[in-house]
């Protein structure tokens, strides 16, 4: 039985409906949502009818498509999936879902060694672990870096889609330092992913002024296209490089990149070596102290963070404000961890020598 794309649509949407047992679903409620799915993913206006959705719950209850959905009705009117925790997502492949997977991988691998298709390596070897846990009975060979408690991601396909038909956005917004979300005008230009972590960058609307900001998926509590609005295009920055001189997502447009020296202790310069801090990175020299390396990014957050992250094994030599900056954090971490008796004797040593001059 061939399913075609708007019925995956449909049975995914009633599947999340079904799970969100917040809300009593009725026949109605269902139609309207997959209605509003297909507006929104497909942008057919026509909506849905009873009866589509009624065979596709009967499908769903059904072992036609394997899934053998435990949907119940309630009180003669409201949908439900009688165990809480099933979903039509939590399914084992079948063995025609597994061949056809494997026919899939088979042909990406044979775009892996080309320099335009370096980037499927990873997903390629994601199919393949997929492919091999399920034929070993959930046994894996591979363990890629994950977060399962990261919020946002629900996010992506829509902002995508925003980004590609040019839609604005208005995103409820809360910042970390922000006590509740607000509304912003946002036009997308660009997905990125940093540590695990999604983000977006694009132009907060404002009539007399371009304004390039990123902000991240994990803080948004909502988004709703605003078709009356009209779409700024991005005239102000190249995308496909604009992060090229910068360690994460933190920057801003004219910001210009610094050349920040360092010395790295014998012990650990080989991980720099083997995985540089960033595609600038130039080894200066080595001698018996340490070997100094240097690379020329924009100084931001993620910049301190990371070049703290090396601990006692890092010497930061340039630029001086820099030096001066993670010094100061340094004296900050040291206060942290130093006893109560310890301080008060230290702040008296202090007014002490304070008196005498």
């Amino acid at each position: 039985m061939s399913l075609n794309k708007l019925a995956l649509i449909r049975y995914k949407v009633i599947d999340t409906c079904l799970q969100n047992r917040r809300r009593k679903w009725t026949l109605e409620g269902l139609v309207d949502a997959c209605s509003y799915a297909l507006e929104e993913y497909e942008g057919i206006k026509k909506g849905v009818s009873k009866r589509t959705v009624q065979l596709d719950i009967q499908n769903m209850r059904s072992d036609k498509l394997g899934y053998n959905a435990p949907i119940i009705v309630q009180d003669k009117r409201y949908y439900t999936y009688e165990d809480k925790n099933y979903s039509i997502t939590n399914i084992p492949l079948t063995g025609q879902d597994m061949k056809t997977l494997g026919e899939v991988v088979e042909v990406l691998k044979q775009f892996k060694g080309f320099d335009y298709f370096q980037e499927l390596t990873m997903m390629v070897s994601k199919l393949e672990d997929k492919i091999h846990r399920q034929q070993n009975k959930g046994r894996s060979y591979i363990n890629f870096e994950k977060n399962d408690l990261l919020k946002g991601l629900e996010y992506i396909t829509p902002i995508h889609k925003a980004i590609a038909n040019k839609q604005v956005l208005s995103i409820n917004y809360q910042s970390f330092k922000a006590r509740s979300p607000s509304p912003i005008t946002f036009h997308p230009y660009l997905l990125k992913e940093y540590r695990n972590r999604w983000f977006v960058l694009g132009n907060k609307a404002k009539r007399t002024k371009f304004e390039i900001i990123t902000i991240a998926l994990d803080r948004i509590a909502g988004i709703e296209e605003m078709p009356i609005e009209d779409y700024h295009e991005n005239t102000e920055i190249d995308l496909d490089t604009y992060y090229d001189d910068a360690l994460g997502v933190t920057k801003n447009p004219g910001q210009r990149p610094t050349n920040v020296v360092f010395k790295m202790d014998h012990s650990m310069a080989p991980y720099i070596l083997t995985k540089p801090i960033h595609s600038s990175q130039v080894l200066l020299r080595s001698d018996e102290e340490g070997v100094l390396f240097s690379i020329k990014v924009i100084w931001n957050f993620e910049l301190e963070r990371e070049l703290m992250g090396f601990a006692e094994a890092i010497t930061v030599l340039a630029p001086r404000n820099l030096v001066k900056r993670l010094k100061h954090k340094i004296v900050q971490m040291y206060w942290k961890y130093e006893s109560p008796e310890a301080k008060d004797n230290n702040k008296a040593a202090l007014q002490n020598r304070n008196g005498q001059g």
